[in-house]
């Protein structure tokens, strides 16, 4: 499913127009983005958390020349963890 099924699913469940259903995803997926990028996790009971991650800075391989290392920069990342209810339906 891409983002636009999404809303199209959307307003489908709820019964309102597709601008209104596009309007409320992605004020979701907005609201997702502004939590992470202040380090705030992001708690969907029964659904999962969306969290930031702080990776180290690391000396890596170069994939072309493997004698060759490359300095990987510290950064953060977005993880994602599935909540039980979710796992379940799944299965």
């Amino acid at each position: 499913m891409n983002k636009k099924e999404l809303i199209d699913a959307v307003a489908k469940d709820c019964g309102c127009k597709k601008s209104e259903a596009k309007a409320m995803t992605e004020s979701l997926i907005d609201n997702i983005i502004k939590s992470l990028q202040s380090k705030k996790r992001v708690v969907i009971v029964g659904f999962g958390v969306f969290d930031v991650k702080h990776r180290k800075a690391r000396i890596a391989r170069n994939p072309q020349k493997p004698s060759q290392t490359v300095k990987v920069p510290a950064r953060n990342v977005p993880i994602f963890r599935a909540g039980k209810s979710l796992k379940d339906a799944v299965r």
